[in-house]
């Protein structure tokens, strides 16, 4: 399964580092959800909590239909 997230977010990468940002994978919880940290200017920006939901976390249930969600840790 981290694998799969890896490659999910390894399409995601390049977007977010072409606006001064970046992401990490964290890992995943027993109830099947993805933690990702989201670094540099997606930290900070305003848009982040859109940019995971609609981006991040769509391309990963795609991939993993059986991920309930994903969220940024600190």
């Amino acid at each position: 399964m981290n694998d799969k997230i890896e490659e999910a977010i390894s399409e995601i990468r390049p977007h977010l580092q072409a606006d001064g940002g970046d992401i990490e994978f964290v890992g995943v919880t027993d109830d099947l959800v993805v933690q990702v940290r989201l670094r540099g200017a997606c930290a900070g920006c305003p848009g982040a909590a859109m940019t995971l939901k609609m981006s991040v976390e769509r391309i990963i249930r795609e991939k993993l239909p059986e991920i309930t969600s994903v969220e940024n840790v600190k």
